[in-house]
C-alpha cells in the first residue's frame, strides 16, 4: 500500500488528475447505480407519467417544519405537529385510495398516496387559516385534496381550484367537496374576474415563464395584507423571486428530497409581506 508520504507527493504533481480517476469513477458509479435501481423500482411498480408522488426523507421533513416556521405565523414545535397531522391522516388517505382506484385515470395512478411537498402546503393553511385560498393547476387534485383537509381542520375558509383540463380533479369528492369550489377554464380569466380578497395563492398550472409571470400581476391586486404566494416551479424559474422583489416582499426556498425515488424533486417557493 502506497505511504502517505507518497500519496501526498502524488497529490501535488501533474499526475494528480489521472491518478484520482479510479476514485471518481467509483465515486460516480455508486451515485448512478443509486439512481439506476430507483428507477428500475419505479418503472415497475408505479403506474404515474406526470406529477410524480413520493415521501419526503426524514431531515427534509425536519428542514420543511422549519421553512414553515420561517413563512408562517407558528413555531416549528407547530409546523411539524401540521406536518405529523397529515401524515397521520387515515380518512383522507383512504378517500384519495378510494378515487383512484375508481377514477378516470386509475391506470396512471398509483393506489400508495405519498405527498411530497404537499405536507408543506397543509402545514401553511393550518398555520394562516384563509378564507380563501385559489390553486391554479388541479390535475387529478391530490394537492387540492390535500389543501382542503387543512380547511376542514380550521373550521374556516375553502379552496377555489381551477383547470383547464374538463377531466381534471376525479379525486374531489365529499367529505372535501363540500370546501372545494372547481372551475373549469383558464387560470387568467378566473383571476381577472374574481372579486374577493385571496389569502393564499398557489401556482401550480402552465409551467412557462410568461404564465407564472402573469398570474402573479393578476393576483397581486386580489392579495390580502398578510396573504402568502406559493409557487410549485420556482425550482425552474426565478418569476416569483422577481416578482416578491418588484412588490416589496421576501423570497424563500424549500428544496425538495424525495426518499427512494428517481426524481431528484421540486420545491416550494413562497412570497411573503416583509
Amino acid at each position: 500500500m502506497p505511504s502517505r508520504e507518497f500519496k501526498d507527493r502524488i497529490k501535488g504533481s501533474r499526475a494528480a488528475p489521472v491518478a484520482a480517476l479510479p476514485l471518481r469513477g467509483r465515486l460516480v458509479g455508486r451515485h448512478v447505480g443509486r439512481q439506476v435501481k430507483e428507477a428500475a423500482r419505479w418503472i415497475v411498480r408505479s403506474r404515474e407519467h406526470e406529477n410524480f408522488t413520493y415521501d419526503l426523507t426524514p431531515r427534509n421533513l425536519e428542514h420543511l417544519a422549519w421553512f414553515v416556521s420561517a413563512v408562517a405565523p407558528c413555531t416549528v414545535t407547530e409546523a411539524r405537529g401540521y406536518i405529523a397531522e397529515i401524515e397521520g391522516d387515515a380518512q383522507l388517505r383512504r378517500h384519495a385510495q378510494a378515487r383512484a382506484r375508481s377514477g378516470p385515470q386509475s391506470g396512471l395512478s398509483d393506489l400508495s398516496i405519498r405527498y411530497g411537498r404537499r405536507v408543506g402546503w397543509y402545514a401553511m393553511v393550518r398555520a394562516t387559516r384563509p378564507n380563501v385560498v385559489v390553486e391554479t393547476g388541479t390535475d387529478k387534485g391530490l394537492g387540492t385534496l390535500v389543501l382542503a383537509a387543512a380547511v376542514r381542520r380550521n373550521g374556516v375558509g375553502r379552496v377555489v381550484t381551477v383547470d383547464v383540463d374538463t377531466a381534471a380533479g376525479h379525486l374531489i369528492a365529499e367529505p372535501y367537496g363540500e370546501f372545494i369550489d372547481q372551475r373549469i377554464g383558464d387560470s387568467l380569466d378566473l383571476l381577472t374576474g374574481f372579486g374577493e380578497p385571496v389569502d393564499l395563492f398557489l401556482h401550480d398550472s402552465l409551467h412557462t415563464p410568461e404564465h407564472e409571470a402573469a398570474e402573479f400581476a393578476a393576483v397581486a391586486p386580489l392579495l390580502s395584507p398578510d396573504a402568502l404566494v406559493l409557487s410549485d416551479n420556482a425550482h425552474v424559474t426565478s418569476e416569483l423571486a422577481s416578482w416578491a422583489e418588484a412588490t416589496g416582499r421576501r423570497f424563500l426556498f424549500f428544496d425538495e428530497r424525495p426518499a427512494g425515488h428517481w426524481y431528484p424533486g421540486a420545491g416550494i417557493g413562497v412570497a411573503v409581506s416583509s
